[in-house]
């Protein structure tokens, strides 16, 4: 059995935008996630996510904890 990939581990492909969600597809898993437009007042544009374009995510957990101090 080979090591279970990460959402963060791979790349994607955008196959759809369909109101205020995103649809993407795993290069190497091929799975498809449905990614929910959390501002809906700043909607989803296809010119920034036109169909076919490869996007990686973040992971938010990895990010640098903000010092408020």
């Amino acid at each position: 059995m080979g090591k279970r990939l990460s959402i963060f581990d791979q790349q994607y492909r955008v196959v759809a935008i369909e109101g205020d969600r995103l649809f993407i597809r795993g290069i190497l898993s091929g799975e498809v996630l449905e990614i929910l437009n959390p501002e809906p007042e700043a909607p989803l544009a296809p010119e920034d996510f036109p169909l076919g374009k490869l996007i990686a995510l973040s992971d938010p957990s990895a990010a640098p904890a903000n010092d408020l101090n």
